[in-house]
């Protein structure tokens, strides 16, 4: 598990299992040391180790026999995978988005593609139920591997409790200005730095607001000193980023933080003035959320699962289109009604999902698949 994307997933299903049902037998198959962070966990969840990656055939084989030996009623899947599984009983899988499909096989042979292609329609195909991060997701399924609707279930993510505990301090605020040298009005992207999350248009973006606040007068000068904040990935690894700082003349005030811990990465969604988040695809899209629930104001895309995940809460710009994301983010920072209104619907939409709501969905769902005979159930880790 990682601290974010499919191991956030994994954490929080499992710990609300851990809270929802305390009788069914749980085994958590992977690496004892990923179970350990979802923390303290009941009795009837139990660890068995995967000593090979789950993403291999000698890892799936490997995996097929501990499902066996345990006696599984139901093993569930918490990520796309098209290594045929043969299980010896039934499973249900999780699909968070199909960038795989869209963009992660450009660089692979004809060949290669088709079969991945197929072998991914195969698994989905013989799952016994499918769950969707997002209703955009269920149609990119349908639409893409000819998924039958009816086996296609939306259970939404949700955001990590961490993000809800309360507002940052004085104290949080020093350590941040200590330990990352941040004092300044900023703001924010956080997630992972890839082609599709649009990193580049952000920074240029960024650069002709810099351009249009040096026009304005007055009360706009109080972010004469803006910066952008960008954590994810180390920049080292993305040198067109830096080309973009450099082009657009913004080399002082753009900062790459790389990774930071979720008890940090909530501090800077608090104090951020705005969170821009202008992806190009997203399954679910859980930082605009993460942002909302502390109340900070999210300019976002208009596109896939984004303006299903952020409502009305947010501004949708076309993420293609670097005017208006710079639109999106002058009016977000310097309208005080607009910013308001936007806390105060931001609040509200991040109240809209629940790990509660959708575990208990989840826990239905392992059920009916198994039937009445439901002991034993796998979270597959």
């Amino acid at each position: 598990m990682t601290e974010f994307g499919v191991g956030t997933y994994i954490r929080n299903v499992v710990r609300t299992l851990a809270r929802l049902d305390l009788e069914s037998d749980y085994f958590l198959i992977g690496s004892p040391a990923k179970v350990a962070e979802c923390g303290p966990l009941p009795p009837n969840f139990h660890t068995v180790e995967l000593h090979s990656r789950d993403d291999t055939f000698r890892g799936n084989r490997e995996f097929r026999a501990i499902v066996r030996r345990v006696g599984c009623d139901v093993v569930h899947i918490p990520h796309m995978f098209w290594i045929p599984r043969g299980l010896g009983c039934p499973y249900i899988l999780t699909v968070h988005d199909l960038l795989e499909h869209m963009y992660g096989s450009r660089n692979a042979s004809s060949l290669r593609r088709a079969m991945h292609f197929y072998l991914t329609r195969r698994v989905l195909r013989k799952a016994a139920r499918i769950i969707a991060v997002s209703q955009f997701t269920k149609n990119e399924i349908e639409k893409l591997l000819s998924i039958a609707d009816e086996r296609i279930e939306v259970v939404y993510n949700a955001i990590d409790e961490r993000f809800l505990h309360g507002h940052a301090t004085e104290a949080d605020r020093e350590m941040i200005a200590q330990r990352y040298l941040v004092n300044y009005p900023f703001i924010l992207y956080a997630g992972a730095i890839r082609p599709h999350k649009n990193v580049v248009r952000i920074i240029e973006a960024f650069s002709a607001l810099k351009s249009e606040l040096l026009k304005e007068t007055g009360k706009e000068q109080q972010f004469a000193d803006l910066k952008l904040i960008i954590i994810g990935d180390d920049l080292s690894s993305h040198p067109r980023l830096r080309r973009t700082v450099v082009r657009g003349g913004v080399q002082n005030d753009v900062r790459f933080l790389g990774f930071v811990p979720i008890d940090v990465l909530r501090i800077f969604y608090d104090v951020a003035k705005v969170f821009v988040f202008p992806s190009l695809y997203e399954g679910f899209g859980l930082p605009p959320l993460e942002a909302m629930a502390h109340g900070t104001p999210v300019v976002t895309s208009n596109t896939s699962s984004l303006p299903e995940v952020a409502g009305n809460a947010a501004l949708l710009v076309n993420p293609e289109n670097v005017f208006e994301i710079r639109r999106g983010l002058q009016r977000a920072l310097l309208d005080p009604i607009l910013r308001t209104r936007m806390k105060q619907l931001g609040y509200e939409q991040a109240q809209r999902f629940s790990w509660t709501n959708s575990v208990s969905r989840i826990l239905e769902i392992y059920r009916e698949v198994a039937g009445e005979r439901v002991s034993h159930t796998v979270a597959a880790d």
